[in-house]
């Protein structure tokens, strides 16, 4: 039998204190054809998780950078790897057999193909995600260039990206940390005229524990205002954060202690932000606009789960790179 083709993708996981799925994601991914090389970023987990993973994957390249990078350590990750492709998991996601091998084919055979959002599976056997038909969906439809329906958001475990894209972009930022990620990265693609699109032929397995983290959708709130004043125009920025403001008064119980919370933290990181801004070309921003008006499905279950995984799912047609 002939063996597979070693595979042209490094498997990059993050993970902070949850040692148990983490090893069952490895093994998962020990097991995939061709057997990908991978990337544990480990996020300052106390329990134990380092030592775990040296002592039962030892060809995992475990990276410790002793603090909580959030979404950065996949940067961290990325710029360790040196294969040509980059796959995203968290500790309770990972890759259906041959998928990885259909993204690179994809990715080889669409040069302007920056990343792509998979389908996914919630668990072994289980139905796809709901998000996968919102982002199959996408209302602005395909370029020519470009292999599925484009879009401006996607779940960080279940991307496969072009290295060299992915960190011409600057990878994850850290003003935003965490949650809700995902959307700045794909106006940073966009912006340099990479293309962001969802391969439903390319399948990841999500398997969550437990609900929605305490405090998550606070942090979901802060860096939607944060992303717009990263990159939207001023307007947008504006409306996004008197939105915020408006609900801090009115809103009651948990809302409106998320709503107080989202808006402490857009006040610490604002001039952060502000420094770090770098508004979207205006053909970009153009598109971004028309996904507002399209209703923006991702916002309108904004208080939902895909909505605290994707940030905006529908995409502009073809951008072209910026002068």
């Amino acid at each position: 039998m002939t063996p597979p083709d070693p595979s042209r993708t490094t498997v990059v996981v993050i993970t902070r204190d949850r040692r148990d799925q983490l090893l069952h994601t490895l093994d998962r991914l020990a097991a995939l054809p061709g057997r990908p090389p991978v990337i544990v970023v480990d996020n300052g987990s106390a329990d134990g998780t380092p030592d775990a993973v040296a002592r039962r994957h030892p060809d995992v390249t475990l990276l410790l950078p002793g603090r909580n990078l959030g979404a950065v350590g996949r940067t961290l990750g990325a710029r360790r790897a040196t294969t040509p492709y980059v796959a995203f998991s968290d500790d309770d996601s990972w890759w259906e057999p041959g998928a990885l091998g259909r993204a690179e084919r994809l990715l080889d055979a669409h040069p302007r193909l920056g990343l792509l959002a998979a389908r996914i599976r919630q668990g072994d056997g289980g139905p796809d995600d709901p998000l996968g038909a919102e982002l199959a969906a996408s209302p602005l439809g395909r370029a020519e260039d470009l292999p599925g329906p484009q879009v401006l958001g996607f779940l960080a475990c279940a991307a496969v990206a072009r290295r060299t894209a992915f960190l011409e972009a600057g990878g994850y930022h850290p003003v935003v940390f965490f949650a809700g990620e995902e959307t700045l990265l794909a106006y940073d693609l966009a912006a340099r005229g990479w293309g962001v699109c969802h391969c439903p032929e390319v399948v990841a397995v999500h398997r969550p524990e437990g609900g929605v983290r305490a405090g998550r959708r606070a942090v979901m709130r802060r860096n939607a205002v944060l992303t717009a004043w990263l990159r939207r125009s001023p307007a947008v920025a504006l409306r996004h954060t008197g939105a915020l403001a408006a609900d801090a008064v009115a809103r009651r119980g948990g809302d409106g202690r998320d709503a107080r919370r989202a808006l402490r933290e857009v006040a610490a990181r604002l001039p952060a932000a502000l420094r770090a801004r770098r508004p979207l070309p205006p053909s970009v921003e153009a598109a971004a606009r028309r996904v507002d008006r399209a209703g923006r499905p991702a916002r309108r279950c904004g208080e939902g789960r895909r909505a605290e995984r994707a940030g905006t799912v529908t995409s502009p047609g073809p951008v072209r790179p910026s002068s």
